[in-house]
């Protein structure tokens, strides 16, 4: 999912797919483990998305207090 699109996300949206992501991603490692995985691809492109998730997360938990600091 691209950046533009998950900051048009509240927290608690990014949070819920946060962690159906990380289910996913426990689900795969399973498959991994008894060789059921169609593309090993898909776990990079999932660890990828978590941490853009969030980087965005931390983003605006930064920015929060310099604009209550402003007010």
């Amino acid at each position: 999912m691209k950046s533009n699109e998950l900051r048009q996300l509240t927290d608690d949206e990014l949070a819920k797919r946060i962690e159906e992501n990380k289910e996913t991603l426990a689900t795969m490692k399973f498959q991994k483990a008894t060789s059921q995985v169609e593309s090993t691809s898909k776990f990079t492109l999932l660890r990828k998305d978590i941490a853009r998730m969030k980087t965005i997360l931390r983003e605006r938990q930064l920015s929060k207090p310099k604009i209550a600091a402003q007010q």
